[in-house]
């Protein structure tokens, strides 16, 4: 798809991941809303680049995506890309930890039922479109879970099966599917799990994004998961090792 002057929302717009696909997506010409619970981040980031509003937005609140929605309806109504970047991860061990429950419970209301509601209310104005595009950002652990973010796997093997499906269920619309599926990156996110030392800068996700939005790849194996990928189709079982033992 063609994707120069398009009005494109970021959800986790204000750091990590989404603030690179926030700043790519800006110097290429488009219109760019970002969204997150912390509204001085937000500022600050918007003031970086042109053509960037930021509003403030819890998306595992209702009464916010609601007001999200709105706005978007009355100011924005040729929104052409959704991009669900907002996620959350906690390292933990499944037979340590005494929460599980608890982290378990974020995790999934943010990276998987978060997406749900926020697609399903965009999904009208999306379609409004002669081109559209829904991203769902998911991970390398949808090949293989990681048993230092056991919690954070799950959620993330939902949003990949729940992609899959709506894809599938859009495919004669006009609106696109596409998963973005990063190793571990260098962000605050993933500094518990090494990813200061050992993850891809988040320019070159944003970049693998820009891309298969391009091309139309509609799964975005960035770095290393494209490699685990090709060990998974031959043997999750050994996928599994290759990603624990990395």
């Amino acid at each position: 798809m063609n994707i120069e002057n398009k009005t494109i929302l970021v959800t986790g717009g204000g750091s990590g991941i989404g603030l690179e696909i926030t700043k790519l997506l800006s110097e290429k010409g488009n219109r760019v809303i970002i969204t997150g619970r912390n509204e001085a981040k937000l500022s600050k980031a918007a003031s970086q680049f042109k053509n960037v509003t930021a509003i403030a937005c819890d998306v595992t609140v209702e009464a916010d995506v609601l007001r999200l929605v709105s706005k978007i309806e009355n100011d924005f109504g040729d929104l052409s890309v959704l991009i669900n970047n907002a996620g959350v991860a906690h390292v933990h061990r499944l037979h340590q930890s005494a929460n599980t429950f608890d982290i378990a419970q974020e995790e999934i209301s943010i990276n998987y039922l978060s997406v749900v509601r926020l697609t399903e209310n965009l999904l009208p104005v999306l379609k409004k479109q002669k081109e559209a595009a829904i991203v769902n950002v998911t991970s390398i652990v949808v090949f293989a879970p990681a048993a230092s973010i056991p919690t954070y796997s799950a959620s993330k093997a939902a949003l990949h099966a729940y992609t899959q499906i709506l894809r599938h269920s859009l495919e004669n619309t006009s609106v696109q599917v596409f998963e973005l599926m990063p190793p571990l990156v260098n962000t605050d996110m993933a500094k518990e799990i090494g990813g200061e030392q050992r993850g891809i800068p988040a320019s070159q996700v944003a970049d693998a994004l820009y891309t298969a939005l391009q091309t139309g790849e509609f799964e975005i194996h960035v770095g290393m998961t494209a490699q685990l990928y090709q060990v998974f189709l031959s043997s999750p079982t050994q996928a599994y090792k290759v990603l624990n033992e990395s």
